[in-house]
């Protein structure tokens, strides 16, 4: 299926790993241009290696912290000047952090909410002049259905994650008279580096514990009895951001083998 993507220009934040990742290489393959975005050059430099070749389109890795607005304005102007033009933002950025009141610090907010909901603000703000001239532009913000449903102890991602549900809906009602879309992919338990560093550790203490074997024990509880791929995130990602998802804006969407216990 083509997607309506050729052409077109992306900013993926958190785009050097997992989910961000698996998103540039979805869009590359479909012929957009993509612009990853993270705190490592190196590790932006190897993703992009790895994009290009698994897609054979154009890429550049551009480093940036999301939570200070300079960056993100110098970041979004580095991409226009390279290929012209924005199209699509995705605001990916951002890792698990999970506590309880008791013990969340003012440390654990202000970080939280300076790279997820801070840095999608920022984001959106400097893509925004960029997408409306585009005319058919897109935003996709990577949340969670803790974001929807709350479990107990899930400060301060819950929270975060939350607000950015609610700031999908907002900007969607905002920027449609524009036609830039805003939507949100409220990812489960997914493999990703975060999951491998807790395997690693399990390890080193148990050499027999391989890493298919924490994916078995991790992912027990999901009603599809698997731990998903970034890729499923990455291609629903993709297919929102595309001319085939023209009709849909203000939505949350699940991708978490049924563990949500709401829609």
């Amino acid at each position: 299926m083509d997607l309506g993507l050729e052409g077109k220009v992306a900013i993926v934040t958190g785009g050097s790993d997992g989910i961000g990742k698996a998103a540039a290489i979805s869009m590359a393959l479909e012929g957009a241009k993509v612009a990853i975005v993270g705190r490592t050059q190196t590790k932006l430099d190897a993703a992009v290696a790895e994009i290009k070749e698994a897609s054979g389109g154009e890429a550049i890795g551009i480093s940036a912290d999301v939570s200070v607005e300079s960056d993100v304005k110098a970041m979004v102007n580095k991409v226009v000047a390279e290929y012209g033009k924005l199209d699509i933002l995705v605001n990916n950025a951002g890792t698990s952090s999970a506590t309880t009141l008791e013990n969340m610090t003012d440390e654990d907010l202000k970080v939280d909410f300076g790279i997820k909901v801070y840095g999608a603000v920022y984001c959106a703000r400097a893509a925004l002049p960029h997408l409306k001239k585009s005319g058919a532009g897109a935003i996709v913000n990577t949340t969670t259905p803790g974001g929807k449903a709350p479990n107990p102890g899930g400060q301060p991602t819950s929270l975060s994650r939350a607000a950015g549900i609610s700031l999908t809906k907002s900007w969607a009602g905002e920027l449609a008279k524009d036609n830039v879309r805003v939507n949100t992919v409220c990812v489960g338990l997914l493999k990703s580096g975060q999951h491998r560093t807790r395997w690693e550790a399990a390890n080193a203490k148990d050499s027999s514990y391989t890493l298919e074997d924490h994916w078995k024990v991790i992912g027990k509880n999901v009603p599809m009895g698997r731990v998903g791929e970034a890729q499923e995130a990455g291609d629903l990602i993709c297919f929102l951001a595309s001319a085939k998802a023209s009709y849909i804006t203000g939505t949350a969407v699940n991708v978490d083998g049924g563990t949500s216990p709401v829609v």
